[in-house]
């Protein structure tokens, strides 16, 4: 029973091409164009611990990471042009199907974290917005599937990607202790990059860590 569930949880997707970033890209910037007129639908999708488990809004840790209108033009531009360049190149490597597999679980996953964290430490009443630590996945994907990629910060700084994932993963742990009440999800994004971690290792049978230290 267990090499069974073993091969099923590891049996690849048949490769396909369908422009799975495009439609996330779409999907997102549509919610963004409805939660604008119609705020009102925001608390709905957006995640919040007491929705959750309070009133059995179940779909909240999934919906919260295609919600951006109340958190500014800036956060929806930052993560789709994020999802954009590195989202590319990754689905371009594992396939339109295992890509999007890999998207939709991470940020679920990475919700479901942030969700237990909350509830453990009495923030019930944040609300978490955002595909911040989806995004954050996928730029864990990209440094491990092109390791000798390098990336220009700001434009002008070059960086290699593993260094670049490692000094992100670093900031992210830091600010998720000692940056609360600042806004921003760090605790999202460093369970983004942990989700992306284990998948590549259980279901793809990569190393992240290897695939940084070979270059």
């Amino acid at each position: 029973m267990s090499m069974r569930r073993s091969s099923v949880l590891r049996r690849p997707l048949p490769y396909r091409e369908f422009n799975a970033v495009h439609i996330l890209i779409g999907t997102n910037v549509i919610v963004y164009f409805f939660t604008f007129l119609a705020p009102g639908l925001v608390p709905l999708l957006a995640m919040n611990p007491l929705e959750v488990v309070d009133s059995g809004m179940v779909w909240q840790p999934f919906t919260y990471m295609f919600v951006h209108s109340t958190a500014g033009l800036g956060h929806i531009l930052f993560n789709m042009f994020g999802l954009f360049i590195f989202g590319m190149q990754v689905e371009r490597r594992l396939g339109s199907s295992e890509f999007l597999l890999f998207y939709l679980l991470s940020g679920l996953l990475a919700g479901i974290a942030s969700l237990g964290v909350y509830w453990v430490t009495g923030e019930y009443y944040i609300q978490l917005l955002g595909a911040s630590g989806a995004v954050f996945a996928v730029l864990l994907a990209f440094a491990t599937l092109f390791p000798r990629s390098t990336i220009f910060l700001f434009g002008i700084v070059p960086i290699p990607a593993p260094v670049l994932v490692v000094g992100y993963a670093v900031l992210e742990l830091f600010s998720s202790v000692y940056g609360r009440g600042t806004g921003v999800a760090h605790l999202t994004h460093l369970a983004g990059f942990v989700i992306a971690y284990l998948y590549f290792v259980v279901r793809l049978r990569i190393s992240p860590i290897r695939a940084f230290l070979s270059r």
